[in-house]
């Protein structure tokens, strides 16, 4: 053990990461039974890395957000449901009254996603009120500085200029109370999305069906609300979006395919939308093989509504990403082992070494896991590692788990380290099994024989 050295830093290659984005209005009900689609699930293609989603109008009703606060909320905890068998963690995520932001990545990303922190921004009632909004998760991902955010702008058309009030205003509270982080415009990437609210200008109701029966878009891309903002805004113009090759997503009749045919019939409208801002990327269209990849650098790869979904009058939209990136940091802070093997008959002894710009906590611990963890708490044992410390020499420390607090099971188990600093895990083991306890059965000639 003495002469086992696994901090070894090598020259870190590049690396694809897949993202997921979904934004969706839910009008305050429950998930459908299958979210295959919206999910991609049924795209083996695809190898996803992270998925990012955003809601708006969850149920947020008085007894809706007391048993949310004691309890998962449905939402989430369909998500974690499907995504945890294959290997998603629920990574982070944020609250405030409709607006929900979640972000799950697969394991082996775990030690290289620092949470930095999490923000709610109400901009509802002169900023006192949840409502509207937007709420934000800041990162930092392999090194690079990652923020998202999930918003919730006002409605109707001619609030348009509060939407861009509202948007200016969310931008600006992210860089609010925290000097340790670059301000947001700094960061390396910026992923905002939601329920914009932005509507279809000048058009009359007839028109803008006709064009969208017709599959006739460019028309209603001009007097999009939010491209003749971005033509006007240099800031907003660095937000880049996909093309919208799909149709309006709102309003329509719930539990139908039919655009409003309530009194108020209202024009349909893009109001979902996903954006992203890129600090080191060139402009759209200006990148060629010819010259070299950048350090970090996003390229769309789907942008596309699911409009098979009826439980809303919005349907949903996804974009599906792929990140290149150079790693800032390639290697975890936290290197955990385990040596032989693992029994239920006798406590279990795990090593581990660390970085040497690592901070350790006495509040720091090591959880044990079943392979297919839904959350970072959703552990099956832990320890301190200050209190069951064992040795701790040349970089490497020992800590035990009683074994009272180890099921019998045939599953396989992970070890996460969490920094309590951090508030993020900063080491995952390899996968590996406990094999059960030995039990002595009596064999037909009267001697005793060991069974697993």
């Amino acid at each position: 053990m003495a002469t086992v050295n696994p901090w070894r830093p090598t020259e870190p290659s590049g690396r694809k990461l897949s993202i997921h984005v979904v934004t969706w209005n839910i009008a305050s009900e429950a998930p459908p039974l299958d979210l295959n689609d919206l999910l991609q699930l049924n795209n083996q293609n695809l190898n996803l890395d992270m998925y990012v989603i955003g809601l708006q109008e969850m149920n947020c009703g008085i007894m809706s957000l007391l048993s949310d606060t004691a309890f998962e909320d449905p939402w989430s905890s369909f998500f974690m449901e499907v995504l945890s068998p294959l290997s998603f963690i629920k990574v982070s995520s944020v609250r405030m009254q409709g607006l929900l932001l979640l972000v799950f990545a697969k394991h082996q990303h775990l030690p290289f996603i620092q949470i930095i922190s999490t923000k709610s921004i109400p901009t509802g009632f002169y900023g006192y009120w949840g409502n509207k909004g937007g709420v934000n998760i800041c990162l930092k991902l392999y090194g690079y500085y990652v923020s998202i955010i999930n918003c919730h702008l006002p409605p109707h058309m001619a609030n348009n200029d509060q939407r861009l009030e509202h948007f200016d205003q969310i931008l600006e509270m992210q860089n609010v109370g925290r000097h340790d982080i670059p301000n947001i415009l700094d960061h390396d990437l910026i992923l905002w999305f939601g329920d914009m609210n932005f509507r279809i200008e000048d058009f009359g109701l007839h028109f803008v069906r006709e064009s969208i029966k017709n599959r006739c878009y460019a028309d209603l891309w001009q007097k999009d609300q939010l491209n003749i903002a971005k033509r006007q805004d240099p800031l907003l113009r660095e937000f880049q979006e996909g093309p919208l090759h799909f149709p309006p997503t709102y309003k329509f009749d719930k539990n139908s395919d039919n655009y409003d045919t309530s009194e108020k019939k209202r024009k349909p409208a893009w109001t979902d939308r996903i954006l992203w801002r890129l600090k080191r990327q060139p402009h759209a269209g200006s990148y060629t093989p010819e010259l070299p990849v950048p350090d970090f650098f996003l390229s769309l790869r789907s942008y596309i509504s699911h409009m098979m979904y009826t439980i809303s009058d919005h349907k949903p939209v996804s974009g599906t990403f792929d990140l290149e990136l150079k790693p800032v940091v390639f290697i975890p802070m936290i290197t955990l082992m385990h040596e032989g093997l693992w029994t239920t008959e006798n406590d279990i002894l795990i090593s581990y070494s660390s970085t040497p710009d690592f901070l350790s906590s006495s509040w720091d611990w090591i959880g044990l896991y079943k392979v297919g963890l839904r959350h970072i708490n959703d552990y099956v044992s832990y320890v301190w590692v200050g209190d069951n410390q064992v040795s701790s020499s040349d970089g490497l420390n020992q800590v035990y788990i009683s074994v009272n607090n180890i099921p019998e099971t045939e599953d396989q188990f992970l070890l996460c380290y969490y920094s309590n600093s951090l508030q993020s895990v900063v080491g995952i083991s390899n996968p590996f099994k406990i094999q059960p306890r030995a039990i002595l059965q009596e064999d037909p000639l009267g001697e005793a024989q060991p069974r697993i």
